[in-house]
């Protein structure tokens, strides 16, 4: 099985019945965590009842995209003691948002912690890691493995190197916080539905999230369609795409 799901979209904190940031990625076996933001947690165990993931990244240490991997730690402290620690990659900001939640047991000893700007192995991916703009440091990365590649921004406002991320992937995971026009403010740390469109072009199939709590996601959609060719799918809870 190939697949990605969705387990959280929303961007900020979650709105009722949905979550924040988190996507589960399974390739043939190797299961890796892409963000694990507020509520993800829940969704993780309709799929993966004991937490059973064989690596987390996380993208940068808001809490809408890292603070349930704090559960996830409490989770695996508790249900499976002598497991070997999750490789945990992410920018070092998040181990320190993770011992500020919870210092017992120390992450350290739940997760093998690698910094993210310089993972480029993850199980059977090759990965690529960029730096885009946002509040605090955020990487986007891409994944590629025999048959399948894809892209995920975390947060980002718009960016010239969205381009090198999105190039001939099967799906470019982007997110589309805002609607309308693009504001006319610098610096820009999120992106419109139409900037994420555009920020896609290059991929087959382009996957919109993080929508900020009460936004209509069918018109986040229209708008990524007027500029993105391809397929535009709205991230919702549960959804799951084969890969």
């Amino acid at each position: 099985m190939r697949s990605l799901t969705v387990l959280g979209s929303c961007g900020g904190w979650p709105e009722a019945g949905r979550a924040c940031a988190g996507f589960l990625i399974e390739y043939d076996g190797f299961r890796v965590v892409l963000d694990l933001g507020y509520a993800a947690l829940p969704q993780l165990l309709q799929h993966r009842p004991h937490a059973e993931v064989d690596a987390v990244v996380v993208t940068h240490q808001h809490p809408d995209h890292c603070v349930d991997v704090s559960a996830l730690a409490r989770v695996r402290y508790y249900e499976a003691p002598d497991a070997p620690p999750i490789p945990l990659h992410s920018p070092p900001g998040v181990v320190d948002v993770l011992r500020a939640l919870e210092p017992n047991p120390d992450p350290a000893t739940v997760f093998e912690i690698h910094d993210l700007a310089f993972t480029t192995r993850l199980g059977p991916f090759t990965v690529e890691t960029i730096q885009l703009p946002h509040y605090v440091p955020n990487f986007g990365l891409r994944l590629t493995a025999p048959g399948v590649s894809l892209a995920y921004t975390g947060d980002s406002g718009p960016s010239d190197k969205h381009a090198q991320l999105a190039a001939s992937t099967d799906l470019f995971i982007a997110d589309a916080t805002l609607q309308g026009p693009s504001p006319q403010t610098t610096p820009r740390y999120v992106m419109t539905a139409a900037e994420a469109a555009g920020a896609a072009k290059g991929a087959n199939r382009l996957l919109l999230t993080h929508f900020w709590p009460g936004s209509d996601r069918a018109t986040s959609v229209a708008e990524a369609q007027a500029v993105f060719d391809g397929e535009v799918i709205a991230a919702t809870e549960g959804l799951k795409l084969l890969l």
